[in-house]
């Protein structure tokens, strides 16, 4: 590991949900972040090619507007590692087109554990105050699904018993029942077309249980919008809210939404509104744009990311997404065009 940006240092500094934890960035998010690009403009080969292709000078880089975002395609076809550390793990995405599979080589499992519980607790609480279900067909029969890694992980720091449901719709219905009867706090981790054959046919009415929506149709249903299916689940479970996760193969850390379509960052991570048409200009907030993610836990592969989805960014630093470029494959988390 080179440098570990979720370290307690002092710098910008937020404070958990339901708990004492203070956050602080080093140094603050925009020197981190030119630090971190310092270091991957010389260390990360295939980025230091794009930007060398671009005609960039690194040196010329004096804030975190001016740093350019390398394709997120790129994972497709290079290995994205800073430095010369062997990964730990490879993971890769899910896919349903022809453009082949993403892969990250992970360097440090640590960080990414760190990064996805401060996530969860950023927006949830601590995690291990729920009971952590995942309904994840599509990614738990893969071994290389950082989303089943990560949801895993999560469920070990609880202080419930967890489990996968690949397709048992019915015994799932059973465990929310009881969780339901013993008022145990539930989150439920879902992929879209198996939270709606949930709630088609096993709807029942819950009080303690959370839903978390992490996108991907993946050709299994009818695709619609995310408010017409997260409208689907609300009837069928008596709840008034969907949560999403928004997250990528590529990623360390998630954005999330508590129910409102509206995602929030963790303080290590930015969206960048960029203009649909010319990737290296900006686009002004609150208008239909591209996503540029600055991630800062991936500070052994590549921070700065420009992904495939379309959405809209606001100037207190929230987003949504909208959808994917024409000619990008649906794939991954949160991906429903609508």
């Amino acid at each position: 590991m080179l440098l570990k940006p979720l370290s307690l240092i002092d710098g910008d500094q937020i404070t958990f949900k339901d708990t004492k934890k203070v956050f602080n960035l080093p140094k603050g998010f925009e020197a981190y972040a030119l630090e971190v690009f310092k270091l991957q403009s010389e260390k990360c080969l295939p980025y230091k090619k794009f930007i060398e292709n671009l005609r960039i000078n690194p040196a010329e880089i004096k804030t975190s507007d001016e740093i350019p975002f390398m394709p997120v395609g790129f994972f497709k076809e290079f290995e994205i590692i800073t430095g010369i550390e062997k990964p730990e793990v490879i993971f890769e995405s899910s896919s349903t087109g022809k453009q082949g599979v993403s892969r990250h080589f992970v360097t440090d499992l640590s960080l990414y554990e760190e990064s996805f519980s401060l996530c969860f607790e950023n927006s949830f609480g601590l995690p291990a105050n729920y009971c952590h279900l995942a309904l994840l067909p599509g990614y738990l029969e893969r071994k290389t699904s950082s989303l089943v890694y990560q949801v895993n992980g999560l469920m070990q720091t609880s202080q419930f018993k967890g489990d996968f449901y690949l397709n048992d719709y019915k015994a799932l219905s059973e465990k929310l029942t009881y969780n339901e009867k013993h008022k145990i706090k539930t989150i439920l981790w879902g992929v879209s077309f198996a939270l709606w054959d949930l709630a088609d046919k096993f709807p029942q009415k819950l009080n303690h249980t959370t839903i978390i929506e992490t996108g991907g149709m993946k050709g299994k249903r009818t695709e619609i919008t995310r408010e017409e299916l997260h409208n689907i689940i609300k009837d069928a479970f008596g709840i008034n809210s969907v949560a999403s996760e928004y997250g990528m193969t590529e990623l360390l850390s998630q954005g999330y939404s508590t129910g409102n379509g509206v995602f929030k960052c963790p303080p290590w991570m930015k969206v960048i509104p960029r203009d649909i048409n010319d990737p290296l200009s900006k686009r002004p907030f609150g208008q239909t744009c591209g996503l540029n993610i600055i991630d800062l836990a991936n500070i052994n592969s590549c921070s700065f990311i420009e992904t495939s989805d379309l959405g809209r960014v606001y100037a207190d630093g929230n987003f949504e997404v909208l959808g994917r470029f024409d000619h990008s494959e649906t794939r991954g988390c949160n991906l429903m065009v609508p």
